[in-house]
């Protein structure tokens, strides 16, 4: 058995009708996964609600490092990981880290 990552083994899934293109499907399995990132009561009382929320993020992040080619002729796949807005190829970069603003201390002129 393959060690595949969560958010591919989903994907896989959900493209089970057409095994090949499951690379087109990662976004919805991102966003599958970001609707899951807020556990629910049950879930919370079962146990530590901020390991879920790091291990569901860690599978979002994972995404990048997937193949993401979808047919040309559909529309863009997938929102944002809170599922509001919709995210075109051209909004997000491959760059793992590309979520993430840093922002550095202005300097002042001398």
């Amino acid at each position: 058995m393959e060690n595949r990552s969560l958010i591919e083994r989903l994907a896989r899934h959900l493209a089970a009708d057409q095994p090949d293109h499951w690379p087109a499907r990662v976004e919805d399995a991102a966003s599958i996964l970001a609707i899951l990132k807020e556990p629910d009561a049950a879930m919370r009382e079962a146990g530590d609600a901020s390991a879920w929320g790091a291990m569901i993020e860690a599978a979002l992040r994972d995404r990048w490092s997937l193949a993401q080619t979808a047919p040309e002729t559909e529309p863009p796949l997938g929102t944002d990981e809170e599922g509001d807005m919709q995210l075109t190829p051209d909004a997000v970069s491959h760059d793992r880290a590309d979520w993430v603003h840093l922002h550095k201390k202005q300097e002042t002129p001398s």
